[in-house]
């Protein structure tokens, strides 16, 4: 169920569909504190060999949802790990109320993960307000939705419809997300902040991840804002 990336980082990449047929696959990221404890991003459906392959890793402690549309599978996380805090992006909790968020998340991170974790705010997309992480040991970048990095390998209704949506193919922004820039220039101004990081690896919600060359990959995904 886990792959481990780093000593203290692991992914759970399962299928995962929208809209009935349109397959874009899904990854949770598993993060391993300095505390013992573990931070989760990006939840995926929960089943009980993914609780066992947690457990053997420690107790879930923090569960982040990092954007206010990648919120599918929270409820039931939520359901499996009662005692964990989970941790809102800014406008997700009141679009997800049958969800107990105990806290929001803004560009300072938690105690817990502080210098272990760094985080920042996407500007400028007020509707999606998406949460990107940075884990520094591993030299790890972590996206939800606001690159996507799909191929061409499932059904070809599926990939026809990725492809109107600009994605499939490639990594970058689906015209989806690109339409919720409401200021280019914040969106602009976050990502140099992001660009600053040293990050090599970049993780994807959804699609392969990019195991090197990332910030070139992020540049380039996104030179289209000037």
């Amino acid at each position: 169920m886990l792959t481990q990336l780093h000593a203290d980082l692991w992914v759970c990449p399962v299928p995962y569909t929208i809209a009935r047929f349109v397959q874009i696959g899904r990854q949770l990221v598993a993060v391993r504190l300095p505390t013992g404890g573990l931070w989760i991003h990006s939840p995926v459906p929960i089943t009980s060999e993914l609780q066992a392959a947690l457990a053997q890793l420690g107790e879930v402690r923090h569960v982040v949802g990092p954007n206010c549309y990648h919120d599918e599978c929270l409820g039931r996380f939520q359901q499996a790990y009662p005692s964990a805090l989970f941790h809102a992006a800014p406008g997700l909790a009141a679009a997800k109320p049958r969800v107990r968020f105990g806290a929001e998340l803004s560009d300072t991170p938690h105690p817990d993960w502080s210098g272990a974790i760094e985080q920042h705010l996407v500007r400028g997309m007020p509707k999606v307000n998406e949460l990107v992480f940075f884990h520094p040991a591993s030299r790890s970048l972590l996206l939800a939705d606001l690159a996507f990095n799909l191929g061409d390998d499932g059904p070809w209704y599926s990939n026809l419809i990725l492809r109107l949506n600009g994605a499939a193919g490639h990594f970058g922004p689906s015209r989806f997300i690109r339409n919720f820039i409401t200021d280019r220039a914040a969106v602009r101004t976050s990502l140099d902040r992001i660009l600053a990081w040293d990050f090599d690896r970049i993780i994807v919600g959804h699609g392969r991840n990019i195991e090197s060359g990332g910030k070139d990959a992020l540049r380039a995904a996104f030179a289209f804002l000037g």
